[in-house]
């Protein structure tokens, strides 16, 4: 087992990594960028580093995390999610350096990364895809072209992409000819490639996905899956685990389709095949998240499986502690995504300082998060404060104890989400299961949430509100 892990990332994620660690007796190393230097992860890892003044100079510098790691005398990188954690020179970087990656092989990343390539290969292996396009589109006549061949409405779609970024929406010639540019923008500058793709529009599909786990002695398992379907902008809000769509039949052959996909690419440590299931419970694949998702929560509820906790294993060489056998699924979980974010304002993210903070708790209440009365909400990066995850032995029991844990959540200072979040869990629909992709654009009235600003109106409010921050 490793003496020492870095973790190359920030806020809950950090936390919930160090956590792991010190239950296996592993030393932590944080690294952080200037405004995290007073948060709970850079106060609860046995060192911590100052690695830039910003998230770019700090977060998203490969050579200057590995050089500290080799300075420190450490084993092993966990990068968490987002920032480096599906780049796979980082990966190869860390392998090179004798440094042990937590995480897939970087063979196993870049083969996912790329999501044009990997459609392809699922189609390869008989896994079904979305119609679409399977290799990068060249210009805007060519997107017109297989457009046409697949028929309206379409996604332009970032072949590099993830986390619901680089998602334009196509319901004719006109707006595909407006939006191709800026997704190829949109692309480049998120993903360091303008390369896209295209796939059909699917109307109201749930958004499924399996948890799988692989180590490095052939097995590889799923733990069950989770519906991501209450989402805005391609951004999940709230999963739950397991899906109340699927059936037992439906749920056992998607996850073997799941667990196929990991083979196909010789998959190690944990990962997570994310499907689209239509009406008719025909059921898509979209892609492969090679890291831990944020709502792996959900999932160590109803599993008890300490997901963190396997991927450390694996990464140092061990079997999994689990097979396919010992895992059952046990009731209804659901997770909140705690968001500094205005529903009443389009969502408009809202840093600034926390001036009261009253967590709740009780049985099969869980709280993953960063923040404490006096913790300043910054700009600069994804606007989630914590994960709050609800456990109960049926559905209709989860629902009502989210309830009232939401309603003992108390965060001042900032407006959230978790107003906006009640009315979810007390909407019928929601109660009763019925809700797809399209959930929030459909409730929005009901749900008292404004719409959405055009996209040049919400830029240059989010260049204001950073400017108006920074001077203060």
């Amino acid at each position: 087992m490793f003496k020492k892990v870095l973790i190359a990332n920030r806020g809950e994620i950090a936390l919930r990594i160090i956590r792991a660690c010190k239950e296996l007796g592993i030393a932590t190393v944080a690294i952080y960028a200037a405004p995290d230097a007073t948060t709970l992860y850079v106060k609860k890892a046995d060192e911590a580093y100052l690695v830039g003044p910003g998230p770019i100079e700090g977060y998203l510098n490969i050579y200057r995390i590995i050089d500290l790691a080799k300075q420190k005398g450490v084993d092993a990188i966990h990068p968490g999610y987002g920032f480096l954690s599906e780049n796979a020179e980082f990966a190869r970087a860390c392998q090179e350096n004798g440094l042990a990656f937590i995480g897939p092989s970087a063979d196993a990343i870049r083969a996912m990364g790329d999501k044009v390539a990997a459609r392809l290969m699922m189609r390869t292996i008989g896994v079904p895809v979305i119609p679409g396009t399977f290799e990068p589109i060249l210009s805007i006549a060519d997107a017109l072209h297989h457009a046409k061949r697949i028929g309206y409405p379409v996604m332009l779609k970032a072949a590099m992409g993830g986390g619901g970024r680089g998602i334009r929406v196509c319901p004719n010639q006109e707006t595909l000819m407006s939006h191709y540019p800026i997704a190829q923008a949109e692309a480049k500058a998120a993903f360091g490639k303008g390369d896209l793709y295209l796939e059909k529009f699917l109307l109201s599909p749930r958004h499924i996905e399996f948890q799988i786990l692989a180590d490095n002695h052939g097995s590889v398992i799923h733990l069950g899956d989770r519906d991501c379907s209450i989402q805005r902008r391609h951004q999940k809000l709230i999963e739950i685990a397991p899906s109340l769509f699927l059936d037992e039949p439906l749920r056992n052959e998607m996850a073997e389709v799941a667990i196929s996909a990991a083979r196909a690419v010789s998959y190690t440590n944990a990962g997570t095949v994310e499907f689209l299931v239509d009406a008719d419970r025909r059921y898509y694949f979209i892609e492969m998240n090679t890291r831990i998702q944020v709502e792996h929560t959900v999932t160590e509820e109803i599993t008890g499986v300490d997901i963190v906790r396997e991927m450390i294993r694996v990464a140092a060489g061990m079997p999994l502690s689990i097979t396919q056998e010992d895992v059952r699924l046990f009731g209804h979980a659901i997770e909140c995504r705690i968001n500094a974010e205005d529903p009443r304002n389009n969502f408009f993210p809202t840093p600034g300082k926390i001036t009261a903070y009253y967590s709740p708790g009780g049985i099969g209440v869980r709280i993953d998060g960063n923040v404490y009365v006096g913790y300043v909400v910054p700009p600069y990066y994804d606007s989630m404060l914590a994960k709050m995850t609800v456990r109960a032995r049926t559905w209709k029991g989860a629902v009502s104890r989210t309830v009232r844990a939401l309603d003992e959540f108390v965060i001042r200072g900032v407006k959230t989400t978790i107003p906006f979040y009640k009315k979810i869990l007390q909407d019928p629909d929601f109660q009763a299961g019925r809700f797809d992709i399209t959930y929030i654009d459909t409730h929005l009235t009901q749900l008292n949430v404004e719409a959405d600003y055009n996209k040049i109106d919400r830029v240059v409010a989010v260049a204001a509100a950073i400017a108006a921050y920074s001077k203060g």
